[in-house]
């Protein structure tokens, strides 16, 4: 058992943050995601010994992931198939202190919380692809696998989350040099 542990330990643990901020942009609630997060942990505890991979960070990943989709099945169903409504949920972004400006800070800060507004109104199913690939850097193969989708699929969520994104910053722009 104490083999177990520490195995655990050494390649499980240092995924935790990577775990959490997949689970935290599925769920858009931070409350919810530490929740997944313990319940994820315990999961992945409890069948460690059928760990038989190479990447313990994408069957974390895929662990958590499936602890979020459980959670989102029992308590906001309605989410998996909806789009996030903007004007509802927002949530102020902290910035580390630097030696910028208070008006660049702002600035900073506005932009910051628009791209986050932004990647938590896309669809769960793109937002889980563009938040795998951009924000953990997993390959299109580690996502097809953690996901169990195709590879096609994941380029194709991918490249609707990316247009979409797109079309968000061009409608901010457009009202931006409208006002």
């Amino acid at each position: 058992m104490p083999d177990r542990v520490v195995s655990f330990e050494q390649l499980v643990l240092p995924h935790l943050p990577a775990g959490y901020n997949l689970a935290r942009w599925l769920l858009r609630n931070e409350h919810d995601a530490e929740d997944v997060m313990q319940e994820a942990v315990v999961r992945a505890f409890r069948f460690f010994d059928g760990f038989t991979g190479t990447n313990p960070r994408a069957w974390l990943l895929t662990v958590v992931r499936n602890s979020a989709y459980t959670f989102l099945q029992q308590n906001r169903a309605r989410e998996l198939g909806t789009e996030f409504d903007e004007e509802l949920h927002t949530e102020a972004v902290s910035n580390g202190r630097t030696s910028d400006t208070p008006e660049v800070l702002l600035l900073r800060s506005a932009q910051q919380r628009f791209l986050n507004e932004a990647v938590e109104a896309l669809p769960v199913e793109f937002r889980e692809v563009f938040v795998l690939r951009e924000m953990e850097g997993l390959s299109y193969k580690e996502i097809a696998d953690l996901a169990r989708i195709p590879i096609g699929t994941v380029m194709s969520r991918l490249s609707r989350a990316r247009r979409q994104l797109q079309a968000a910053v061009a409608r901010r722009e457009q009202a931006g040099s409208t006002s």
